[in-house]
């Protein structure tokens, strides 16, 4: 068959030129003639060499699977004889089908792997029938060379439309799921709260259970931080998320190490607002030195602190007058009767305790208790003034 000579277009293709275009451009048409009566043969073969070697498509074409897969099989094969009779000419009109079997995989919940190898199934399969096919035909051994490369290279391009397609619905799914996170993460922090069957409506729309308990977590500045299930809006001028009350406090320190944060307490769902507005005010407690300045504040361990700095004024009232009768004092008299007085109240005025807490002898313990009893007239043992001395103490010697 002297027309299907393809010794001169040999060179280039040993010079690793290998583009596509020029691959079909030296490949000879009359090929296209040769192959196409046996193409529904081709295929049929390549389709049950994938069912027996690929274990991901192990199963029964019937379905949608199976009529997607075998229409992809059919059409690779058609196209590919088709562009060898036009040069590769051919219009693309039939890459969708590639990109949808991307689609495909993704909406299985698989990888590529398992298409990438029925890809090389295909073209090897393919390879071997036309190889036969031309060389009964009489069809020189460069030009099947030629032919070879062709088929892989096709195989390549199937395979990044693929790539494509799976990529592409991957991107939607991620945007979508991200839109609807963030709807519930608005509608969680949202006042007045919103109704919980509401909350519970956006939950499952995107996929996040509502935890019995949630903690929201605020940053001092801009944050990126991965390997949570959180609900996150890291992008904001004040970052913050949301995620189900961690039972241990380790992973949660070790996602958020590098950030300066504050976690808040523990709330129920509708009341998501309250843990971030409580994360906020610690931080600014902790710029304040109010606070311990660490990296990681929560809030459980400081309720007391953020009640008594919830309003400004709460503090001073209780302190000027629960602590009158330390007024007159020096700043030196002053810390010293008033670190005892708070030790003394916390320990119910186990003298032991409070000598050890202040590293001082515990007959000083004793001498000063008697002289904070005597200032203070016996209102050290009423439950409401000591609630309230304690309160005004902590406030006052942070």
């Amino acid at each position: 068959m002297t027309g299907l000579s393809g010794e001169t277009a040999f060179g280039p293709m040993l010079s690793g030129d290998g583009r596509p275009g020029r691959l079909w451009a030296m490949l000879p048409r009359e090929l296209a003639a040769v192959f196409r009566p046996r193409l529904l043969d081709v295929a049929d073969e390549v389709l049950r060499e994938i069912q027996r070697t690929v274990p991901g498509y192990a199963q029964p074409l019937d379905g949608p699977f199976g009529k997607a897969l075998r229409g992809g099989v059919q059409t690779a094969i058609l196209q590919f004889v088709d562009r060898i009779a036009a040069a590769g000419a051919v219009a693309d009109d039939r890459r969708k089908v590639f990109v949808a079997l991307g689609v495909h995989e993704f909406e299985q919940g698989r990888n590529l792997d398992v298409l990438q190898a029925a890809y090389r199934v295909g073209a090897r399969v393919t390879w071997r029938r036309m190889a036969e096919v031309g060389t009964r035909a009489g069809v020189p051994s460069a030009t099947l060379c030629l032919l070879a490369e062709a088929i892989f290279a096709y195989i390549d391009e199937l395979s990044a439309l693929s790539v494509e397609g799976h990529a592409a619905a991957r991107a939607r799914a991620t945007g979508a799921r991200e839109r609807r996170r963030r709807r519930l993460l608005d509608l969680l922090l949202s006042d007045p709260p919103t109704p919980i069957q509401i909350l519970e409506e956006a939950a499952s729309d995107a996929a996040w259970p509502l935890p019995g308990r949630l903690v929201a977590v605020a940053f001092d500045g801009p944050a990126d931080v991965a390997g949570l299930d959180a609900l996150e809006d890291l992008e904001d001028a004040a970052p913050r998320l949301l995620l189900a009350m961690p039972e241990e406090r380790g992973p949660l320190a070790a996602a958020l190490s590098g950030h300066r944060a504050a976690v808040g307490p523990p709330v129920p769902p509708h009341r998501a607002g309250r843990s971030l507005t409580a994360a906020r005010e610690a931080l600014q407690l902790v710029a304040a030195n109010v606070l311990p300045d660490e990296p990681l504040t929560w809030c459980a361990d400081h309720l007391s602190t953020l009640l008594l700095h919830k309003d400004p004024l709460l503090p001073a009232n209780v302190s000027r007058r629960r602590l009158a009768p330390l007024a007159a004092l020096t700043a030196k008299q002053y810390s010293r009767l008033a670190r005892t007085l708070l030790a003394w109240l916390e320990t119910r005025g186990n003298v032991r305790e409070v000598a050890d807490r202040l590293a001082i002898h515990p007959q000083t313990v004793r001498a000063r208790a008697q002289e904070l009893e005597t200032m203070f007239e016996g209102r050290l043992w009423d439950p409401d003034d000591r609630f309230e001395l304690i309160l005004a103490l902590r406030a006052t010697l942070v």
